[in-house]
Parts: structure tokens; C-alpha cells; sequence
């Protein structure tokens, strides 16, 4: 299973939404309907899943899915 594909089904699980939902130009906020709170518990699960810290600087450049993968890419995760 790649990057992309861990991050879409942990997405579909925290957020409730579907594949077809979870392209990667989605906004977590106007696209899936997630709210702050949403986020915050579902980069918690990433940094649980992936073993890595997210800081609070870096948790404001996210906003889409994109934004996810590309940040665990940087971080080293495969």
C-alpha cells in the first residue's frame, strides 16, 4: 500500500467520507466537511500511525490532502 493510499484510508475512517471523496486537491475543511477539531484528532492518529510530530507551525500549512502526503514524504516516511 503506498503513502498516498494509508493516508486516503485513514482519512475515510476519521472523517467518514468516501474514496471518491478523497482526491488529492481535497480540502479537508471546504471539501470533507471536517472542522478544527476534525483535523487536530486526525493528524493525531497520522502522527500515531506514521510515528512522526507534527508541530503547530507546520499543522497550519495543511489543509488538504496533498498537503498531508507531501509533509510525510519530507518527514522521511514511506
Amino acid at each position: 500500500m503506498s503513502l498516498e493510499e494509508k493516508v486516503i484510508k485513514l482519512i475515510m475512517e476519521q472523517l467518514d467520507v468516501t474514496k471518491e471523496q478523497c482526491v488529492l486537491e481535497a480540502s479537508f475543511i471546504d471539501d470533507l466537511g471536517a472542522d478544527s477539531l476534525d483535523i487536530v484528532e486526525l493528524l493525531m492518529e497520522m502522527e500515531e500511525a506514521f510515528g512522526i510530530e507534527i508541530a503547530d507551525e507546520e499543522l497550519e500549512k495543511i489543509s488538504t490532502i496533498k498537503d498531508v502526503v507531501d509533509f510525510l514524504k519530507q518527514k522521511g516516511v514511506k
